[in-house]
């Protein structure tokens, strides 16, 4: 089994309160999860109205297929218009491990 991890570090657009944080995060969040099957949530930077840090999870029993969800995560999170993408890390976990 590979448990696999992807921090990504997003400034958000036109935001000047945390009620429109919400409303710019949520939707992406749901869209990972419906498309990925992966879990994800808002990790960190909860207080900053701009920032947002966003965790995503996978498990798969192939460390190949864990890093093409999570590439694909980064991607669709990439190409969002209304975010800019400063940043994202990656990390597996394996058997070995």
């Amino acid at each position: 089994m590979y448990v696999g991890v992807l921090e990504l570090d997003v400034l958000l657009g036109d935001v000047h309160s945390l009620k429109q944080k919400r409303a710019v995060v949520r939707p992406v969040l749901a869209e990972l999860r419906r498309r990925y099957e992966v879990a994800v949530s808002e990790a960190g930077n909860q207080d900053l109205h701009r920032r947002a840090l966003l965790g995503v999870a996978a498990v798969s029993g192939t460390a190949g297929h864990v890093r093409e969800v999570l590439e694909a995560c980064e991607r669709l999170v990439a190409a969002r218009p209304e975010l800019d993408l400063l940043s994202a890390r990656q990390r597996m976990l394996g058997p070995e491990d």
